[in-house]
């Protein structure tokens, strides 16, 4: 080959490859998900839609939804990738996000589908509440065994406990939502007056309270259900507990932001956060998942779980959010860990 003609072949490969390169849409996701799902997830759909990469903008659930309101009138986001579905509704109320009818759909419990046509929301996987107690610092304390919420309040336990703080963190907020909805909100408020006694601190995160407790930093722990499984696992000396008054939960959601460039792609990210390989990849961080044909509950998950879980209002969580936040704060906040 003459070497005009060889040189000519390559200039146009690379201008090919630079032209693909160029080509290649970049979305924009905001997500509260764990650090270490963010990688196993981000390749399993590039690889098999390699002209789309993922930008990951992730931090706890209050502050992720406190940046997507706040960007309303000029969203950042193409799309919301697991984020508690009560924040999620607070942004369909604010008219962020775009309806939107994924492939797969159908094969989601029902309880994992917005009810709309078509929905503005699919669930992805369930997070519940949990209490964890470190076995020989209970024993220290004398007190009587944990099986009701309001055994947390015995005077034992005095600056022995841990949980998220609501205003940081979605299990946090799920909570506080779901004692108010269960007690009502005077015996809610009046409930968590005397537990505030006994807390040592109010975590940013929902994991950190159950870590905190298997190391034996605190003696009992109120946080995400699956870390307290996993630290139990891991061989900690935890009991993990159930309350047998119900326990609050919700749900992580995906959504599609309205009037983004990239729609068509973000649909396409969509359409694989429904699929099953998506939900087998949520099984390794919950136990409870939305497609109907993955079962992921882990060794030691508490078998009365899913049975216990309250009937949570969510549109209520949503709508309730910042005044319970605010009075939340204004109550407790002394408590809360210093925020990095």
């Amino acid at each position: 080959m003459p070497v005009s003609l060889k040189l000519g072949t390559m200039l146009t490969a690379a201008l090919l490859l630079s032209g693909t390169a160029l080509a290649q849409t970049k979305l924009t996701v905001y997500t509260a998900l764990e650090n270490d799902q963010l990688g196993p997830f981000k390749k399993a759909f590039e690889d098999t839609n390699k002209d789309i990469e993922i930008t990951w903008v992730r931090d706890s659930t209050g502050i992720i939804t406190a940046r997507v309101l706040a960007e309303k009138a000029n969203p950042q986001a193409d799309v919301i990738w697991g984020v508690a579905l009560s924040s999620v509704l607070m942004f369909e109320s604010a008219g962020i996000l775009e309806a939107y009818a994924p492939q797969g759909l159908a094969d989601l419990k029902p309880s994992f589908r917005d009810s709309a046509n078509p929905p503005k929301w699919t669930g992805m996987d369930a997070f519940l509440s949990f209490v964890s107690i470190n076995q020989p610092e209970f024993a220290k304390t004398g007190a009587a065994p944990i099986k009701t919420w309001a055994d947390l309040l015995q005077p034992q336990l005095k600056g022995k406990l841990v949980m998220p703080n609501p205003a940081s963190s979605g299990t946090g907020y799920l909570q506080v939502a779901g004692w108010l909805q269960s007690m009502g909100e005077e015996k809610g408020w009046a409930f968590m007056d005397k537990l505030h006694d006994n807390m040592g601190v109010y975590t940013h995160s929902g994991s950190a309270p159950h870590v905190q407790s298997a190391k034996g930093e605190r003696t009992g722990s109120v946080g995400i259900d699956m870390r307290a499984v996993k630290e139990k696992n891991n061989g900690a000396p935890l009991d993990v507990i159930v309350p047998t008054d119900g326990i609050s939960w919700d749900m992580e959601a995906t959504a599609l932001v309205k009037g983004r460039p990239n729609a068509e792609a973000a649909k396409k990210l969509i359409d694989f956060t429904v699929s099953k390989a998506a939900h087998e990849l949520y099984g390794k961080s919950y136990a409870v998942v939305g497609h109907k044909d993955v079962n992921a509950a882990p060794k030691n998950y508490p078998a009365d779980a899913e049975a216990k879980m309250l009937k949570m209002d969510f549109g209520k969580m949503a709508a309730d959010r910042d005044k319970v936040l605010a009075e939340w704060t204004r109550r407790y906040d002394g408590k809360s860990a210093p925020k990095n």
